[in-house]
């Protein structure tokens, strides 16, 4: 959810050059011959003077013709949880085993989550043992062609599940991971898609309306 722009060119206090201008929220990174990092304060008065992006202290960066006012809007309206988790109005969206009403409330400000068992586009799921990955398979297989699963785990050094456990479980089932996202705070959530070439797999019927049959 972030920006990149070449050439641009910086003035700096220490200095003044071209470089590459990133907006990685909540930072704002400078990278040439002067190079400057920043956020918080430094971001909250900017403005735009012509095509420079101009901050607080006095520090310019001279973009391309009408960029300006574009980083000015993306840096002062920073992504939402549901923007960096790629949630869009009209896709289909799966949450499954996790228990957590203010995401869910959050969600269905987007798009209601319902029961699905194919062409899903988000699935969202909650882990706390490994014996939540026994579904996966069958989660899995109701991917839609550009699906992903976001697997929701507890953080720090306290969480149940390692970080390494988790890859391993999901890799196993033909899945790479593309990204990581804070979920909360005490929570963190790791995307995975189908490896590239890889056809999806149909999902087996469902006989009952509980949900998955976690039997082997």
């Amino acid at each position: 959810m972030g920006r990149e722009a070449k050439g641009v060119w910086g003035q700096l206090r220490d200095g003044e050059g071209p470089g590459k201008l990133l907006w990685e929220p909540p930072k704002l990174v400078f990278r040439g011959a002067v190079e400057g990092n920043f956020q918080g304060h430094a971001l909250r008065d900017l403005r735009v003077d012509g095509d420079d992006l101009v901050l607080s202290d006095g520090t310019r960066f001279t973009l391309d013709a009408g960029q300006a006012a574009k980083w000015l809007h993306a840096i002062q309206n920073p992504p939402g949880r549901l923007d960096k988790l790629g949630v869009k109005p009209g896709q289909t969206v799966v949450v499954e085993n996790l228990d957590d009403p203010e995401f869910v409330a959050e969600l269905s400000t987007r798009v209601a989550p319902i029961e699905a068992y194919e062409n899903i586009d988000l699935l969202f799921l909650g882990v706390e043992d490994l014996a939540d990955f026994d579904q996966l398979e069958d989660l899995v297989g109701g991917l839609g062609p550009k699906g992903a699963i976001w697997v929701v785990a507890q953080k720090g050094k306290g969480a149940p599940l390692k970080d390494t456990e988790i890859l391993a479980e999901v890799r196993a089932h033909g899945l790479v991971d593309t990204k990581v996202c804070a979920f909360s705070k005490t929570h963190t959530a790791l995307r995975f898609v189908r490896r590239k070439g890889e056809a999806p797999v149909k999902a087996a019927p469902v006989e009952d309306d509980e949900g998955f049959d976690d039997e082997d």
